[in-house]
């Protein structure tokens, strides 16, 4: 074919003839929709200017070799959507209407950028997720799973991953797992923002949380309108006489482990936070996000099972599965069920019924205990390393909190501060770490030296490099 003639007159010709020559090559199905995708997308782009004539429907069908009919439908439905212009008579131009830049992907997602050891808390050990097991799951999933099972799903969840969760939770966690009250959905994150909208609708307008504390449940509060009261944690727990004396009648907690001081709450402190919850008709989220994880002993059971009524809670797979999965359980107190399950419905119409079907299958069969416990043995082994690698190149650091979960607070000698120059070094050596003090809502003296290091997403040889690292900087 020979390109239609160039010049000031026969530009837009021109343009629409090498724009959409490869569209007109497509197969004659789809020549019409890829017709108008190409021109559509030349004058999003700007290589059709505003203002640009187009050849007649008769001209630029033979230049193309389509039909003309083809051609005057493709002007018609961009005339109609705004991206062309025409009169009659006055021939077919490029509209101005259309603004959007091309599309640009950026990833968000939270990343430690050229550190050479990365020791910030929260991440699990992703090569541990089962992938091949995870796979059986899926394809037996599909094979079975009955089409109506596709449709919008109760909004708390398949009735078959509620039974599998009673069961797991009320066997590993000690809880009082009704599956008419579990909410399935994507995560703490989601269990802390839905029973912010709960408080809100009762007129609860402020929370208790612990300090230190994990950011994020003020953040999750404040979006649900709700304010964050600070109430300092000691070593036994959350100071429940300053919980009473704030006024609050809801708090968060994190009893099995806290995070991020890494104590567990003594069984006076439990039963001083549930004494306070009833006396005010109040309500206790607890968050378990790594209550499978001990290691010098068996898990103490959660606080829900001491009280299901006034203790909602809630957890996820994000420590033993991966976070990307964006799956988790909420069990609610009777009389708050059905407002969180309307909020929920009014939120996402509940989550994906797939990934509940391929979840419940995973706890029936056995392969998520068989993951807690891979990950267990993982998660233990990298505290010993780091413990050891702490002894042998910080001679005089304390590791406190239990042994369990994913992170270790550890104290150096008053020699490494102050903190803010420690930091920076570890910063310039290429290890990344957090002070305790990113997790507090008061000041702590500058020379204090107190870190969480996450271990779990980090090998042992790694956590050895990692802490050589950190001595031979903080010596320099």
């Amino acid at each position: 074919m020979t390109p239609p003639q160039t010049g000031p007159e026969k530009s837009g010709a021109s343009s629409a003839w090498e724009l959409l020559l490869p569209a007109a090559s497509a197969p004659a199905r789809s020549r019409g929709r890829s017709l108008q995708a190409a021109l559509r997308e030349a004058v999003r782009s700007g290589r059709l200017a505003p203002g640009t004539r187009l050849p007649s429907s008769r001209d630029l069908a033979a230049d193309l070799g389509v039909s003309r009919g083809l051609v005057t439908d493709t002007y018609e439905q961009l005339t109609a959507e705004g991206y062309l212009r025409s009169g009659r008579g006055s021939g077919t131009w490029v509209g101005a209407a259309a603004r959007a830049a091309r599309p640009q992907a950026h990833d968000l997602a939270p990343r430690a950028p050229g550190a050479r050891v990365d020791f910030v808390a929260g991440t699990p050990d992703l090569s541990l997720f089962p992938r091949a097991a995870w796979a059986a799951a899926q394809r037996d999933v599909l094979t079975d799973l009955p089409h109506q099972e596709l449709g919008y799903p109760d909004p708390r969840g398949l009735p078959r991953l509620r039974t599998a969760l009673a069961g797991l939770l009320a066997r590993r966690r000690g809880v009082v797992a009704d599956p008419e009250r579990i909410v399935v959905l994507s995560g703490v994150a989601q269990a802390t923002a839905l029973l912010g909208f709960a408080l809100r609708a009762r007129g609860m307008r402020a929370v208790g949380v612990e300090d230190p504390g994990s950011p994020q449940h003020t953040a999750l509060y404040a979006a649900a309108g709700v304010a964050c009261v600070p109430v300092p944690v000691d070593g036994e727990g959350l100071e429940t006489e300053r919980l009473r004396a704030s006024g609050v009648r809801a708090a968060t907690v994190t009893p099995a482990h806290q995070f991020p001081t890494g104590i567990a709450y003594s069984a006076r402190r439990r039963a001083e936070l549930l004494d306070w919850a009833r006396s005010v008709d109040g309500i206790v989220l607890e968050d378990d996000y790594d209550g499978d994880f001990r290691y010098d002993r068996a898990p103490v059971g959660a606080l829900q099972g001491l009280d299901p009524e006034h203790v909602a809670y809630a957890g996820s797979v994000s420590k033993s599965l991966a976070p990307g999965l964006r799956l988790g359980w909420l069990l609610v107190p009777r009389a708050w069920t059905e407002e969180v399950v309307e909020r929920k419905r009014t939120m996402d119409l509940g989550h994906p019924a797939l990934d509940q079907a391929l979840f419940a299958r995973f706890v029936e069969r056995g392969d998520y205990d068989r993951q807690l416990r891979r990950c267990q043995r993982a998660y233990r082994e990298r505290r010993d390393a780091l413990v050891a690698a702490l002894g042998q190149h910080f001679p005089g650091a304390e590791v406190s909190g239990i042994a369990a979960g994913l992170h270790a607070i550890v104290s150096l000698p008053a020699r490494h501060g102050p903190r803010e120059r420690f930091l920076a070094r570890m910063t310039a050596a290429g290890v990344s770490v957090r002070p305790l003090t990113d997790y507090a809502h008061g000041a702590a003296p500058e020379e204090d030296v107190r870190l969480v290091l996450g271990y779990a997403h980090v090998t042992p040889a790694r956590i050895h490099e990692g802490v050589r690292l950190m001595a031979e900087a903080a010596a320099a």
